[in-house]
């Protein structure tokens, strides 16, 4: 019960996060992932196969996002000085600018949806809880 609650609530709130994102103009939610990854990226881009793993998606199904997202001028795929056969996804500036822009209303959207009905306490507790849940 436990986990069809958590997979429930988790696919409800991504669902409506992702339709409300699109339709205040943000990038889609799978992109907005893929993109935030990126910014946070230590050297500022990540190999094809750390963007899979860090958004939890198979390689195929990464190849075709990043696909999009290189098509729509957001990011761009650079060789690895050091590995001819790896392949570094980055963020254009028109990635980092749109990504900004799609911060503030995926904030605005978790505010209302998730903080606004949680105190503090709870949310603290629910993120020691995930957090305890999602370690390796």
């Amino acid at each position: 019960m436990l986990f069809a609650l958590l997979w429930e609530t988790t696919a409800r709130l991504a669902r409506d996060l992702d339709l409300e994102m699109e339709a205040r103009g943000a990038v889609p939610l799978a992109w907005f992932e893929v993109m935030l990854r990126l910014e946070e990226a230590e050297e500022g881009h990540l190999r094809m196969t750390e963007v899979a793993d860090a958004i939890v998606h198979s390689s195929g199904g990464t190849t075709r996002l990043v696909d999009r997202l290189e098509e729509a001028g957001l990011v761009a795929r650079q060789l690895c000085p050091s590995d001819r056969r790896a392949i570094h996804v980055a963020l254009t500036d028109a990635g980092r600018e749109r990504l900004a822009q799609s911060k503030v209303v995926h904030i605005e959207i978790l505010d209302s949806r998730l903080a606004q009905r949680l105190d503090a306490a709870q949310r603290a507790q629910l993120l020691q809880l995930l957090g305890t849940l999602n370690a390796s």
